[in-house]
């Protein structure tokens, strides 16, 4: 398999020109706190899952989203004794059509001592794995197959800005949880997962943001020189509606990666593949090279591909946080 993208010294220093709506920040604060109103009065709600495991707990969560809207997941912490003090907790978000999956499906971080927590993707979940459970109650205008065209006409209308907002206040329920520390709750995610761990970073002011093989950064970018999906969803959009292309690109930088990590001053560590086919390197490199945290690293994997680092990069996301006093 080739390199799919610039040089690695060309890719350091990659910044491309990505618009930044002047109401960028108040459009996302208004999106928050309305989800807010909407979900008063309801916390995330934690019944023990129904799994043959024994040596750690695991629970099926449900918390209010966008529009108060019910959203599904994960929490798998360790067995801890009632005075125990409140542990880290570390957020996971999904790759592209995933879901939740079966429950138990992924134990490292509780493993490690930490308290896990892996959302379900509103829509997804039929795509690959073992499924999803959580709808996307949303219409929308015409769209290309996959997600990235859901609802382009207006920002106010796309998929993301109700899936980011549901991963940002998953932060903040968290942080409620008798048993997370507050203070050292985390993000991250692969792929789609990286992308939606830089915005709800960004949105929810995450303690740390490790996002491998991160999609949805540098959209213009991504769908001008990407050779398959999801990318290419909006080249296809384009090439039946052929005058939509400032819509396109006005909707897309409300949700860009870019602008979300220019507002990440956390600790970071990214990850990337050079030899990516499916997310070029240059748009993760594009979010990465716009970080505004002081503490940041990101991982090269020379001879990958979209599978990026896998259980050695997750090594790496141990290491990082536990010399930080983030995790176990």
């Amino acid at each position: 398999m080739p390199f799919t993208d610039l040089p690695l010294v060309e890719l350091e220093r990659f910044r491309p020109d990505v618009r930044e709506p002047a109401d960028f920040d108040a459009f996302w604060a208004k999106t928050l706190s309305k989800s807010r109103a909407a979900g008063a009065g309801r916390g995330a709600d934690l019944v023990p899952a129904e799994t043959p495991i024994t040596e750690v707990v695991v629970e099926d969560l449900t918390f209010p989203g966008f529009g108060g809207e019910p959203v599904k997941g994960w929490v798998v912490r360790p067995r801890r004794r009632p005075d125990d003090a409140p542990l880290p907790a570390v957020v996971e978000f999904n790759g592209y059509n995933g879901g939740r999956g079966i429950a138990g499906e992924r134990t490292g971080w509780a493993l490690a001592g930490n308290v896990h927590v892996f959302m379900d993707t509103r829509g997804q979940g039929s795509g690959w794995g073992t499924g999803g459970d959580t709808p996307d109650p949303h219409g929308g205008g015409p769209a290309a197959h996959g997600w990235m065209t859901r609802g382009i006409e207006d920002p106010r209308d796309h998929y993301y800005r109700r899936v980011y907002t549901d991963a940002a206040l998953l932060v903040e329920h968290v942080r409620a949880l008798p048993f997370v520390d507050a203070g050292r709750v985390s993000v991250t995610g692969g792929s789609q997962g990286g992308g939606i761990a830089i915005a709800a970073g960004a949105l929810a002011s995450a303690a740390a943001v490790l996002p491998d093989v991160a999609f949805l950064c540098a959209w213009e970018h991504g769908m001008q020189v990407a050779t398959s999906d999801p990318f290419t969803e909006l080249a296809r959009y384009l090439a039946v509606h052929r005058d939509a292309l400032e819509t396109v690109l006005t909707t897309a930088s409300y949700l860009d990666g870019v602008n979300f990590a220019r507002r990440i001053t956390a600790p970071a560590l990214f990850s990337v593949a050079l030899m990516d086919d499916v997310v070029p390197p240059s748009t993760t490199f594009a979010a990465y090279n716009a970080l505004a945290s002081e503490d940041h690293e990101i991982a090269v994997y020379p001879f990958n591909g979209h599978e990026g680092g896998q259980t050695r990069q997750w090594l790496r996301q141990v290491e990082f946080l536990r010399a930080r006093g983030l995790a176990v």
